[in-house]
């Protein structure tokens, strides 16, 4: 289980810090300064806390490699002396692999249950009453997680595949560009999502099973489990209903370079408006829940 986030000022650890200087601009100006010096404070600690885990990252980043290039294996026996399946060749599906490998701590792709196990314990009480909104607290934490595991995991493993094998990569500046954005709009998507799934426990005892069915979802409609041009065709539509393919596929299309032009745009602002929806959504569902945990005499 990872320890609650400390914070340190002036030499000093607490649980909660004090609320910073407004700056020396006026009114709301400086509270947007304060409030945004304090996110990255929190992010910045979040990373440290994740980065002195280095022995747990290298296994971790082996187990990866080791289940990678097993799913490399049954993706490439799939084409069985094809030179492409669905538009995807053998270069292609050894690249999906890296990447989706490598995203894998980036989004929690396996679960996250931070902030259940907050509410279960009490300490969500705590949370509530820092100098910070409760949802930019859990972002930036969030934030500092995910970079650490894109520094230690991530990053590492795409280098190893493409150490040992031909691997795709984005052929322009642009295409980089792209690709970072859409790198970042999947992992606040995917933040999004884990926190109203996570919300959950605020209704129920034990809200484990509601996770469990929730990460699984993501990792079949996401592109994650295999290409989503792999699922049925029916299957493949509904998805594109929902906002999971953004969380992989659209990530691994645009460093592939399978969308261009109108379509890259395209579904770019689709992964932006999934987000801001599942962000709003998540802050209304949480002033839900904080009501009812005010009744509930929390």
């Amino acid at each position: 289980m990872v320890p609650p986030l400390t914070l340190e000022y002036a030499g000093r650890s607490m649980t909660s810090p004090p609320a910073l200087p407004s700056a020396s601009a006026p009114g709301a100006r400086g509270e947007l300064l304060a409030s945004a010096r304090l996110f990255v404070e929190v992010a910045r600690l979040a990373l440290r806390r994740q980065l002195a885990y280095r022995a747990a990252a290298f296994a971790g980043l082996v187990t990866n490699l080791f289940f990678g290039l097993l799913r490399s294996s049954v993706l490439l026996a799939l084409l069985a002396g094809q030179d492409s399946a669905y538009g995807l060749g053998a270069r292609d599906l050894v690249t999906y692999t890296a990447l989706t490998q490598g995203l894998i701590v980036y989004l929690s792709l396996f679960g996250w249950w931070d902030l259940m196990q907050n509410v279960y314990r009490g300490d969500v009480a705590t949370d509530l009453m820092r100098p910070m909104s409760f949802y930019g607290f859990w972002l930036a934490q969030d934030a500092g997680r995910a970079l650490a595991g894109l520094l230690m995991r991530g990053l590492p493993l795409v280098l190893a595949y493409a150490l040992f094998f031909p691997i795709v990569t984005p052929t322009s500046p642009t295409g980089w560009a792209a690709f970072l954005v859409s790198l970042l709009l999947a992992g606040l998507l995917s933040f999004a999502y884990r926190f109203l799934v996570n919300l959950a426990a605020f209704w129920s005892p034990d809200a484990r099973g509601i996770g469990r069915f929730a990460f699984t979802i993501v990792g079949l409609l996401s592109g994650f489990l295999m290409p989503l041009a792999f699922l049925p065709g029916w299957l493949r539509e509904a998805a594109g209903f929902t906002p999971f393919p953004h969380m992989v596929g659209t990530v691994v299309d645009v460093w592939l370079g399978k969308l261009q032009g109108a379509a890259l745009a395209r579904a770019l602002c689709e992964q932006a408006a999934w987000t801001v929806a599942l962000v709003l959504l998540g802050r209304w569902l949480l002033g839900r829940a904080r009501r009812r945990l005010e009744i509930g005499g929390g």
